[in-house]
């Protein structure tokens, strides 16, 4: 199966949420929460991840996680990284049941492609306070893509983890998984990169970012947000409309797509000091806002 093919088809089973003006959406991808070691990626920008998801919690966003939210290549069990992160999982639970939390799965967490899988992680977890079993995201789907349908203009804003233009974290996501499980995981610490990620693997970034620019011309210029790659992507009206929401696991900072009162804006949320010397985690404007509907499906102009 092509690339092309992989993304006809998520496109045609991906599911649809309405939405409006008055609708507010932050979209992260790439977290690869996991065990709190010195392998966890995600543990050098928790706490700026957590205190960006409070602020988008309070302010009435929905949040999309478009795949690679739990590393589970590294990690055998899901317990091992609720335990480690539970404050972010008890805060996406809040998302959760106020109708707020839309998952995608990704190359990392592929797992979830199979509903059983989703229900024996997600649906719950065993307190080990109580020796109970208490639920977590009880009854919650994770899918291969999404479309943001908007009411008024019809729209369709295609979300997905971005891994269908890289046939060996598609197809071949198991040798893979075993690869850095086994052999990469314990280089990790000593400073050697993963191969099997385009985040990681220039070559390969290019390949995948040409794929799906490809299918999204295809698609008569498609909106298409994805993951995945870990660089961020913002183009210009006119320009092929690929958006990337970066990751949540750069060095010194997280990035993402807001979308707000029909705009669309790349931000990132890091760590900054004050002329007081004090630390605190600001929100910075990266590119944006832009209007939605000023990136019409049509031929796109090849920069």
């Amino acid at each position: 199966m092509s690339s092309r093919s992989r993304f006809d088809r998520a496109f045609k089973d991906a599911s649809v949420i309405p939405f409006n003006d008055t609708d507010k959406f932050i979209l992260f991808s790439d977290c690869h929460r996991g065990d709190n070691s010195g392998a966890d990626d995600f543990a050098n920008n928790r706490n700026t991840y957590f205190h960006a998801l409070q602020q988008y919690y309070k302010n009435g966003f929905t949040y999309c996680e478009l795949g690679d939210g739990d590393e589970l290549w590294e990690n055998l069990h899901f317990s091992t990284l609720y335990e480690s992160h539970q404050n972010v999982y008890e805060l996406m639970r809040k998302f959760y049941l106020e109708n707020r939390l839309h998952l995608v799965w990704g190359n990392h967490d592929m797992i979830y492609k199979n509903p059983s899988q989703v229900k024996k992680n997600l649906h719950s977890h065993f307190d080990r306070r109580t020796g109970e079993e208490r639920p977590l995201f009880p009854g919650i789907q994770v899918h291969e893509a999404l479309i943001l349908k908007h009411e008024q203009t019809g729209q369709e804003l295609f979300l997905c983890h971005g891994h269908q233009a890289d046939w060996m974290n598609y197809i071949g996501w198991r040798f893979n998984r075993f690869m850095v499980r086994v052999l990469w995981r314990p280089l990790q610490g000593a400073g050697i990169s993963d191969p099997t990620s385009p985040a990681k693997n220039y070559l390969e970034l290019i390949k995948v970012e040409r794929r799906t620019k490809k299918w999204i011309l295809e698609r008569n210029n498609q909106f298409t947000i994805t993951g995945h790659t870990h660089r961020p992507r913002f183009p210009e009206p006119g320009d092929i409309a690929y958006f990337n929401d970066g990751s949540c696991v750069h060095p010194r900072s997280i990035t993402g797509l807001e979308i707000e009162n029909g705009f669309i804006s790349l931000i990132k949320w890091q760590i900054a000091t004050t002329d007081d010397g004090v630390l605190k985690i600001v929100r910075v404007l990266l590119e944006g806002p832009q209007k939605l509907i000023d990136y019409k499906t049509e031929p796109a102009r090849i920069p």
